[in-house]
Formats: structure tokens, sequence, C-alpha cells
């Protein structure tokens, strides 16, 4: 079997094009879907549930699918710079493919509502990181004026080829499927380019290969849900910063992709959030930021009000690794304990 060659590389037929010469890649894509069936037992008997980690791409998260075509496009036409607002993911996926681009790369982040891990990223990628008094809708309205004066080329998701490259994340949960379509899908919304990417990717994948589309659900941190509430959050709130997110800028798309596929857009609180990241911990081994644990959060909510019945599969997007933010790690976990350097006492503490 050849090697896998990044998203660019493995999907031409789907992505736009680029000279192979300007193809940016560090071999994103092809994230395990991992079986769970542990969980599965919690959320609905009978059901299948797996997990496409995309805290396996190369920094950490989904937004490198979006990012490698974003990057390489803007340095097939020549730009110098590439700019985006984040709470974190972003910055650090634009960081790292700038740099291997050889272009300079400025983040525009909300001030204190960014956890240290993805911070981390773009700073050693050597990233221009700007911090301003507000949030991250703020952020993005500022990145927007900047991007249309032409002072450098926006890779958030309102750039179209990152909606581009998150699609094929369904093509590859199909053909690790075997060629079945889940009948659910589940993944957190924020800025709701995530849905909005990979509904786009099953419309694409059913009209050129046939066998349907699954329901899309979408789940929103309760303190920053503006599409569940159908209005604008003006001060989100939710310890999940990865969707502390009051104005959805791919809103419109995440509608579309819940209304076509007779889905659901909900909220889930940051107590059952925590409850599924530890879950997801507890139970399967997998470790992800507390944003990517809102879908399955969703599953645990939905399975005993009946709204599962007729699925026999779920898939649910992790969208982060869970050290993009490990101080929400040790907050919810037992402390550590301090013995001894005695043999007779380090038995004691682990046996009685």
């Amino acid at each position: 079997m050849s090697a896998w060659r990044g998203l660019l590389r493995e999907f031409p037929d789907l992505l736009p094009s680029v000279p192979d010469a300007s193809v940016v890649t560090l071999l994103e894509g092809n994230t395990p879907l991992i079986p769970a069936p542990a969980l599965a037992g919690r959320i609905a008997p009978g059901l299948e549930v797996y997990l496409k980690f995309e805290g396996m791409n190369p920094t950490g998260s989904f937004k490198d699918r979006g990012m490698t075509v974003a990057v390489s496009r803007a340095h097939a036409s020549g730009a110098k710079v590439v700019l985006c607002a984040s709470t974190g993911n972003t910055s650090a996926s634009a960081a790292a493919y700038a740099a291997r681009a050889g272009l300079r790369c400025a983040v525009v982040i909300p001030d204190g509502q960014i956890a240290l891990g993805k911070l981390a990223q773009a700073m050693v990628h050597g990233a221009r990181v700007l911090a301003v008094r507000g949030n991250f809708d703020r952020a993005l309205e500022l990145v927007r004026e900047l991007g249309e004066e032409g002072a450098a080329v926006v890779v958030n998701s309102i750039n179209p080829d990152r909606i581009e490259g998150q699609k094929t994340i369904a093509f590859e949960i199909v053909r690790q499927l075997g060629g079945r379509v889940p009948d659910v899908h589940a993944l957190p919304v924020g800025n709701a380019g995530n849905i909005t990417a990979t509904w786009k990717g099953y419309l694409e994948r059913s009209a050129r290969d046939g066998g349907g589309t699954p329901r899309m659900m979408g789940f929103q941190a309760e303190g920053a849900a503006p599409i569940v509430r159908g209005a604008r959050v003006l001060e989100p709130k939710t310890l999940a910063t990865a969707i502390k997110i009051g104005n959805p800028a791919s809103w419109a798309g995440a509608l579309d992709a819940r209304d076509r596929s007779r889905g659901l857009i909900d909220m889930v609180s940051d107590d059952e959030i925590v409850a599924a990241y530890r879950a997801l911990a507890d139970l399967e081994g997998v470790f992800v930021e507390p944003a990517s644990a809102a879908g399955v959060a969703g599953l645990l909510k939905l399975g005993p009000t009946g709204a599962l019945e007729g699925a026999r599969t779920a898939v649910c997007t992790l969208t982060g690794h869970g050290l993009k933010d490990p101080e929400r790690a040790v907050q919810v976990s037992p402390k550590v304990e301090t013995v001894g350097a005695d043999v007779a006492e380090l038995r004691r503490a682990l046996l009685g």
C-alpha cells in the first residue's frame, strides 16, 4: 500500500487545483475511526458508535484539513501573509502551515480566552500573535476588515478553501466503514464551518457514489448557543473555549445541514460536556479537548429520549486532542498523591 501523501494529493478530484510545487502539506487527514462499544452502551441499545479522532492531525485538530488547501492556494497565488482570528486551533494550524510554506502568519485572539497549549503552538511556529480586548466574534470582524483591504489572505472558515478541505472527512469515514454511510453524524458547533463542510462532503460523495447521507446532529455549548436560541450571543460563556462563539460565520451553512439532513442542532451544558470528556477518557482511552466532547455529550443526552431510534451507526467527530488544554484535564481528574520512597508505604497506598 502506498504511503499517505496528504489531502491535496490523495483527493485531487475533490479539491481545488493547486500546482504540485505549491502544495503545502504536513500529511494531514487519514485520521483513525475508532469503535467505541463502551460509550455506545451508554447511549442506546444496539447502536454502533465510532469516533473520528481529528486530534491525530499534525497540529492536533481538524483545522489542518482546511488549512492545507487554504495555505496552498495562498502560496500559489503569491501571497506573503496569512491572517486569522482564532479561539486557538485555527491559529495553531495556520501558523504551522504558514511556516511550512515560508509565509508570514498573523493571529488575532481574544485576550485571555485561549487554551495555553494552542497559544504555545502558534507562538513556536513563529506567528505574530495579537490579543484583542474583546471576544472571538470581534476578533473575526477585525480580521475580515483587514482581509477586505487586501493586506493578507484570511484563512478562517469564511475562506471557501477551508470548507473544501474539511469536507474530505466524509469521504474518509465512508471508506473506513467499508462503504457504509453512518445513520447519524454528531459534532460540536462553534463557528459552524465543520458541520457545513462535513455535510458538503456527504452530499458530494452521495452524488458521486450513491448511498445516501446521514442525519447531521450539531451541538453548541449552552452558554454559547446562538443557532439554538435564534439570536447572536453577545457574551458567550463556556469552558469549551473552541466553541465559545456567539455569532458563527457559517450559521447559514449549519442550518442548511440540519434541515436538509433532517437532523438537529441542540445545546449541551458545560457539566454534560465534562461528563462526556471524562467518559471518552475513562471508557475508551481517548483524550480530547473539552469542545471535542460536545457531540458525544449530545448523543448521551439524546439516547434516552428515543431521538436516535432506528439509527444503527453513529459517528462522532472529535475535533481536537486533549493536550490542547491540559489544564482542564488536571482540574477534573483525581489529584496526584504523594507517598514516601518506601516499598511498604507504596504497597499500602496501591493495594490497601
